[in-house]
């Protein structure tokens, strides 16, 4: 059996292996375009900051290790430019060739959001590991450095910069920094983000201006001189090569059903490129994230293999930092539940995240539900986000009500919690907005 898999991330790398584990004797074929595998694009802004000194260390494995422990035939800097029924043509080592596949994967990932104007010597898109060297190396030697886009990758993109002693002007057309949550949570990040750099909220950037390289940024409403401009207004599904030959669902990502299959027979996607289930809203969506991308890639490989597995769905579970503090975000925001139409009730509270008699900082938490009680989305800032954040990521997936999480034992030791948790204190007080007893 012939299988060959297009990318060689944490999707198309976990498929691969897990397909050797169950069926040895199978040629399984791995097609990077980058000449690494493995790779762990949350860890960039670790690297831009010099935090991780080396590229490499980013990889888990290297392409030898997966030749040799595993048995997986792995060709790096081999871009695939055509899919066909029962056959693949490849570029590597400056000429095409043709590969057969019994069955196929897509693990192709994400691409970065480009604006549509023109680009310059020193405009980087934060898009995988291509241009990572000599990004940190501009990064290094900028004297004038524009962020743009404070989502997450943003966030974490500032942070790695002011950890340089660098000075950012940061520019988001948004309102707040980090959009995708509710406003309570960004005004707590807010003046923390203008501590340490120039933000710029409400600016749209219009065009970037230079002669021979950068120079300038424009927006609506002024123009910022900086030499280097880092853009992570967003993602897309990396599916150009997919289109017309599986179907495509949400937001142009790989329609996929719960056991990675696609609208071809024996074709299955898995990761970035993949849509799968929204396990709170009960639809199909598209959702980038390292742990489902690990998670699809392993039940694509089971299945793939002839063996029989199911991917749930995901819950959207997020967690950032910003100069220590944490952040993190599960499910739905109060905004995003209001705009899908749910009838919601949350709270919002600040606490300490120990014992009172104990030295320690605040954490604020924001939980939001139906009106029928059942939680859709929990989201805080502050100290001791974390494990608040893993507690809630298992009561979403499980379908919990504010009741259930109210009941819930969560662990006591005064240094790190409390007996009455934000989370539970969350629930408690949306369940007496119900008039529950």
């Amino acid at each position: 059996m012939k299988v060959v898999v297009i990318g060689g991330g944490a999707a198309g790398m976990t498929a691969a292996s897990r397909i050797k584990a169950l069926q040895p004797s199978w040629d399984v074929k791995v097609f990077e375009k980058t000449n690494f595998v493995s790779h762990a694009p949350c860890g960039i802004p670790f690297y831009i900051s010099d935090t991780v000194r080396n590229l490499e260390d980013l990889c888990t494995y290297t392409p030898e290790y997966f030749k040799v422990e595993r048995g997986i035939d792995v060709h790096t800097n081999a871009r695939v430019i055509e899919v066909e029924e029962g056959y693949i043509t490849v570029e590597e080592n400056g000429r095409d060739r043709v590969y057969e596949w019994d069955k196929l994967l897509f693990a192709t990932g994400s691409k970065a959001l480009k604006f549509d104007f023109e680009d310059f010597d020193g405009v980087f898109y934060i898009n995988g590991f291509e241009e990572l060297e000599l990004l940190k190396r501009r990064v290094l030697k900028a004297e004038n450095i524009v962020v743009i886009g404070l989502g997450f990758i943003g966030v974490e993109i500032v942070d790695a910069i002011i950890n340089l002693k660098k000075k950012p002007i940061v520019i988001e057309m948004k309102d707040r920094p980090l959009p995708e949550f509710d406003k309570e949570i960004s005004a707590i990040l807010k003046p923390e983000i203008e501590r340490y750099s120039n933000l710029r909220l409400n600016e749209r950037v219009v065009g970037f201006e230079g002669k021979d390289k950068l120079e300038r940024v424009i927006t609506n409403r002024a123009e910022y001189k900086c030499d280097l401009a880092i853009v992570a207004i967003g993602l897309e599904p990396n599916t150009d090569i997919a289109k017309g030959f599986v179907e495509l669902g949400v937001k142009n990502a790989i329609k996929t059903n719960s056991k990675m299959q696609t609208s071809v027979e024996n074709v299955y996607a898995a990761g970035d490129c993949a849509e799968t289930k929204n396990l709170i809203t009960g639809k199909q969506d598209w959702i980038p994230l390292a742990v489902p991308a690990n998670k699809t890639g392993y039940v694509a490989g089971v299945n793939i293999s002839g063996f029989e597995m199911h991917y749930p769905g995901s819950i959207k579970s997020i967690l950032t930092s910003f100069h220590g503090i944490e952040i993190g975000k599960v499910g739905l925001s109060e905004t995003e539940a209001i705009e899908m139409g749910y009838d919601v009730v949350s709270s919002f509270i600040t606490a300490k995240s120990s014992a009172r008699y104990l030295p320690n900082d605040l954490i604020h938490l924001k939980m939001v539900a139906e009106r029928n009680g059942r939680i859709l989305g929990v989201q805080a800032i502050g100290n001791g986000v974390t494990m608040r954040i893993y507690a809630a990521s298992v009561m979403l997936y499980k379908g919990f009500n504010v009741v259930d999480a109210f009941l819930t034992e969560l662990p006591y030791y005064p240094k790190f919690s409390r007996v009455w948790d934000p989370i539970v204190v969350s629930a408690r007080r949306i369940f007496r907005k119900l008039n529950m007893p």
